[in-house]
């Protein structure tokens, strides 16, 4: 009896020891070693960081879900709520995986953060109106105001909050379908969106909008996805390196709604025609400056392109040396450098949304287009399909 009590003794001894060996190692080893192309790249596993169930809910009768998109070394998370992006990683100059957009852990995560566009398909109308009224064939439009005396992003009830049809074809694309009813948010027709997001062996993300109405409207739809190319938390991207291939942009009054002009950049904070860091004139005494609390404008692509896309933007992360190139085939692009995060919402990672630690490259039309006539039109018509593309390519700096 005493030695099947002891028999009984050393194996919950053992058990125990194991459980404790297995608890100092990890269960799940949060980082993998592989080579590629002669070089060895650290796999910090997004899904150690992403727990899918966090993302699993039924919202107004839907279902909301996590999605992975994956292709060669770049992993893309999207979430069928508001068709965000949740998160992209890719390996920086010294092959760790980095996580170069800022996002929530969970669904009710981007519900509740103060800021409504992290990682967002934005839609019906990107950017702002003035007053939320338009005029369309002799119809005045009035669209819900939510950005001081004007409308931003499509209302307050964008495309950020609802939740897209979504299929997946296969392990690197993701469509999403939405049908915007006939005046929702005040604007007219029935607009059927359909969104598709996919990667490529070369690393980009490429984003591909179309839309039909059956009444006259207007579209402009874009994605507002805050990057931070050294990392989710790695704080200020003021030293990033940015460059713009515009020669003009669209000054703004203090509602940053568009005055009409088309201004030179030239002699301006915002000639980035060659590279600067963000952060190097920002704090310029300038009144554009003043009006949009650091960078928050459109800027007039060009118009130079090659293979039917302008070459919009390149920005260098200063320490990861990852480097993204943005393609459209908009006619404008909007530089946000996060001027209003107030460490208010806490993210995936941990790390909250400090001031000025993302910013936002939105390929569009021009802001409150449909009440600035010389401003490229927005009008769409039922006998017409709306379609644009842009691109999100990313490289290594070589040092």
């Amino acid at each position: 009896m005493l030695r099947r009590i002891f028999q009984i003794k050393e194996k919950v001894f053992f058990c125990v020891g194991m459980v404790l060996l297995l608890s100092s190692c990890g269960e799940v080893p949060k980082k993998k070693m592989v080579k590629e192309n002669d070089k060895t790249i650290t796999h910090d596993s997004p899904t150690d960081i992403l727990d899918d169930e966090a993302f699993d809910a039924i919202i107004e009768g839907k279902q909301v879900k996590l999605y992975w998109l994956k292709k060669r070394n770049i992993q893309l998370a999207v979430t069928n709520y508001g068709g965000r992006f949740v998160g992209l990683w890719l390996p920086d100059n010294e092959g760790r995986m980095t996580d170069v957009v800022v996002g929530m852990g969970s669904v009710n995560g981007f519900i509740e953060a103060s800021e409504p566009y992290f990682g967002a398909t934005i839609g019906r109308v990107g950017n702002r109106i003035a007053k939320g009224k338009f005029n369309l064939e002799g119809n005045e439009y009035i669209i819900p105001i939510n950005n001081g005396e004007n409308s931003l992003h499509g209302g307050k009830k964008g495309f950020q909050y609802v939740v897209w049809n979504a299929e997946q074809p296969n392990g690197h694309t993701l469509v999403l379908k939405y049908t915007s009813p006939d005046m929702e948010e005040g604007f007219p027709g029935n607009l059927k969106v359909k969104v598709t997001y996919s990667l490529t062996d070369d690393a980009t993300v490429t984003m591909a909008y179309e839309a039909t109405t059956d009444k006259t409207t207007v579209v402009n739809l874009t994605n507002h996805a805050f990057f931070n190319l050294n990392g989710e938390g790695s704080g200020t991207i003021l030293n990033h390196s940015l460059q713009l291939f515009a020669e003009k942009f669209t000054p703004v009054d203090k509602g940053l709604i568009p005055t009409g002009e088309l201004k030179s950049v030239k002699g301006t904070p915002f000639d980035f025609i060659e590279q600067h860091n963000i952060g190097e004139r920002i704090a310029a005494d300038d009144q554009q400056l003043e009006n949009g609390a650091g960078y928050d404008h459109n800027f007039v692509l060009n118009g130079a392109k090659s293979n039917g896309m302008s070459h919009a933007a390149k920005v260098i992360g200063d320490k990861s040396g990852i480097v993204m190139d943005v393609y459209t085939e908009e006619p404008g692009i909007q530089f946000y450098s996060g001027n209003f995060m107030a460490s208010e919402n806490v993210f995936k990672s941990g790390a909250k949304d400090d001031y000025r630690t993302a910013f936002a490259l939105e390929t569009q039309h021009f802001p409150d287009a449909p009440n600035q006539p010389v401003f490229p039109s927005i009008v769409l018509k039922p006998e017409e399909t709306y379609h644009t593309v842009s691109k999100y390519k990313f490289s290594i700096m070589t040092k």
